[in-house]
Parts: C-alpha cells; sequence; structure tokens
C-alpha cells in the first residue's frame, strides 16, 4: 500500500460483504440515491473513514490528526468544494462503517483484491506500495519470499500483508500492532513480519533496528499493492468525481508532493 497492518481479513471479508450488501440499503444519503452532488452538497462535507493509528498514512501528532491520505483526503475535498471530514474506525470495524453509511469513502492503505472488488468499487490507484519482509539479522534461512513456507509469521489482523504469508505457505499469526510485530521478531516468537516498505522504512526514522533487517520483494515475487479509496457500490457517481479530481491532484504534481513528504520518495507510479 506495499505502517500497514493494517483471525480474519479473508474471513472478516467474508462477513462484511454480507453486512455490506445488507446494512447498503439503509446506508448514507450518498448512498440512498447515488446523486453525490446533490447530498454531499448538502452537507458541506465528505465523510472520510480511517484508522488515524498508522503512519505515515494516518496518526496523530501533537493530538492532531496527520498523515499521507489525511492530506490526501483534504485535497480531494477541496477539488468537490467540500471539507473532509474524518472518522477515526478501528481496522476491523472500517469496511463495515462503509457499508452502514458512517462515512462515504474509505482512504486507509486499501489495496485492490478480487473479493473486495466484488463488493465495493475502487478509485484508481493512488500509491504503489511494495512489500516488506522483516526477519531478524542473524537469520541466515529466509532470504526470498519462497523461504516463508512453514515458517511463523506475523501480519496485522486481517492485513493484505497476511494474505501474502499465506500465499507463500507461511503460518500466520494475527498481530494488531506493528511495534508488537517488530518485538516478537527479536525475542524469537516469530520467524518475520510482512508489511509495507513504507511502514518499515517510516519507522526507522525514529527507531532502531537493531537486530531486525528487511528485504523488499521485487516485483516478480509479489506485485506491488495497488493502493486506492473504497467506496459502496452504489457511489458510483462520487467514485468518479473522486478519479477526476486524483488525476487533478496528479497533473499538479499533489500527489507526488504528499508521497515525498510522508515516504522519502514518489510512490504513486509503477
Amino acid at each position: 500500500m506495499v505502517f500497514s497492518r493494517i483471525v480474519k481479513r479473508v474471513a472478516l471479508l467474508a462477513g462484511v460483504v454480507l453486512v455490506g450488501v445488507t446494512l447498503a440499503a439503509c446506508g448514507s444519503q450518498s448512498s440512498q440515491s447515488g446523486n453525490y452532488k446533490d447530498n454531499l452538497a448538502q452537507s458541506g462535507k465528505l465523510t472520510i473513514g480511517l484508522e488515524g493509528t498508522y503512519p505515515p498514512y494516518s496518526y496523530r501528532q501533537n493530538g492532531k490528526l496527520t498523515g499521507f491520505e489525511v492530506e490526501l483526503g483534504k485535497a480531494i475535498a477541496q477539488q468537490l468544494d467540500l471539507k473532509a471530514n474524518f472518522v477515526p474506525t478501528k481496522w476491523d470495524g472500517l469496511v463495515a462503517g462503509l457499508g452502514s453509511g458512517k462515512y462515504d469513502i474509505i482512504l486507509n492503505n486499501m489495496s485492490q483484491t478480487p473479493d473486495r472488488k466484488k463488493a465495493y468499487l475502487f478509485s484508481t490507484p493512488y500509491i504503489y506500495s511494495k512489500y516488506a519482509m522483516i526477519t531478524r539479522s542473524d537469520n541466515k534461512d529466509i532470504k526470498t519470499a519462497k523461504d516463508i513456507k512453514g515458517r511463523n509469521f506475523v501480519a496485522s489482523t486481517g492485513s493484505d500483508n497476511g494474505v501474502v504469508i499465506k500465499k507463500f505457505g507461511g503460518n500466520l499469526r494475527p498481530i494488531e500492532q506493528f511495534q508488537t510485530e517488530l518485538d516478537q521478531i527479536r525475542e524469537g516468537r516469530a520467524d518475520g513480519a510482512m508489511n509495507a516498505e513504507s511502514a518499515i522504512t517510516t519507522y526507522a526514522k525514529d527507531h532502531s533496528l537493531k537486530g531486525l533487517k528487511y528485504h523488499v520483494l521485487t516485483e516478480n515475487e509479489q506485485p506491488a499493492a495497488k493502493i486506492s479509496a473504497l467506496f459502496n457500490k452504489q457511489d458510483g457517481k462520487l467514485r468518479d468525481k473522486v478519479n477526476d479530481a486524483l488525476k487533478q491532484l496528479k497533473e499538479n504534481g499533489t500527489l507526488k508532493k504528499l508521497s515525498v513528504k510522508y515516504f522519502g520518495t514518489d510512490i504513486t507510479t509503477k
């Protein structure tokens, strides 16, 4: 996306799909009519769901919500002549909150997957997030993604990182916090972790990586995750307008500027 987490993402997703389908009919005003202009213009705001605990995407600094997706959300809302209204929500309820109309859009390092596409709409990608495999610095056996097979790896509950671990035959143990993942590796309680490259590089700016090392998965091992905004199926018009806004933000250099500010490099293109 690829600080992601970011029993459950496959299992949770199945439940979320059902909840989303059931609750969409009684969703937000924008979901009920699909007329984004009338409903959002009436409220004057674009309500955005995110976690708010995942640097550098969204987090609190001196008590104030900030981060790449926070600034991006404000920029998108401005393009739509709206004010961004952020609703911090824990991961395990984030997607369900979209289906129930708690917010209009999710900006939360959300990658496009086939299962999600069945139940929701995605914007065009705004960043391409590479995956990083983190292990102990003295581990000589785990060098590439193929070496994950049969190893005990940790990743955030329900995250795409866990999907990648399972893809390569690893034994997944869900962990909520990125710091806890790293602690378990250092302590020898886990062989490794999978997370976004941006998460580990951002962490390294203010914390020591002593005892750890990481390998960024190549495109041949695992393609970078396409990180996009998520919408309800009924909100195709809003999705189209957000796509237009993202196009403008890319053309005027805003996307690149924000990427360099928060990630140290431009990851808004492949």
